[in-house]
């Protein structure tokens, strides 16, 4: 989230990923994806760099995160893969096949 003035200086945060486009003419306007526009006192450049410092910050995170589950490519679900992973999971003179879509 970013955190933006409106123009009776009240403040508040936004998600940065939902805004579609910035105007300035004159006074900044946010346009969101829904359609919703704030109009803001910061100039359209530091808007920008805004956004840019917030993305660094979630990139910086992610690769602070001891998370093995997306770095080391581990699974966190058990998910059969293979052209026989279902027939695989089936016990053997069970009678059971794999359902056919």
């Amino acid at each position: 989230m970013i955190v933006v003035t409106r123009l009776n200086d009240s403040q508040f945060a936004i998600n940065p990923d939902l805004i579609e486009r910035i105007h300035a003419s004159p006074d900044t306007t946010l346009v969101m994806v829904d359609g919703a526009k704030f109009i803001v006192i910061e100039t359209l450049d530091e808007i920008i760099e805004k956004i840019a410092r917030f993305r660094a910050h979630v990139i910086s995170l992610a690769s602070l995160t001891d998370d093995r589950d997306y770095r080391s490519g581990a699974r966190s679900l058990d998910v059969p893969t293979g052209p026989h992973a279902i027939e695989d999971q089936l016990e053997p003179g069970s009678g059971q096949r794999p359902r056919r879509l």
